[in-house]
């Protein structure tokens, strides 16, 4: 079994979040995926976002706003 580090991104309304998490490979079918602390800190960022909350999103992401950029002819 080995890992890596990826970065997993989260949009959600106007903001975008940069997780830092680590895949797990091995042999099974599965492979490769997350540790379940992994996915529950994707999953805490998310619901984070979702209600606003940068500050929280912030202590484990980083977190950027997106903005429409008007279109020039």
């Amino acid at each position: 079994m080995s890992t890596r580090n990826r970065v997993k991104y989260i949009h959600e309304g106007k903001f975008v979040a940069e997780v830092a998490v680590e895949l797990i490979e091995d042999e099974s079918a599965w492979s490769p995926y997350l540790s379940l602390d992994d996915a529950e800190k994707l999953e805490d960022v998310r619901a984070a976002l979702a209600r606003g909350d940068v500050g929280t999103a912030s202590k484990q992401a980083r977190v950027y706003t997106l903005q429409p950029v008007a279109a020039s002819r």
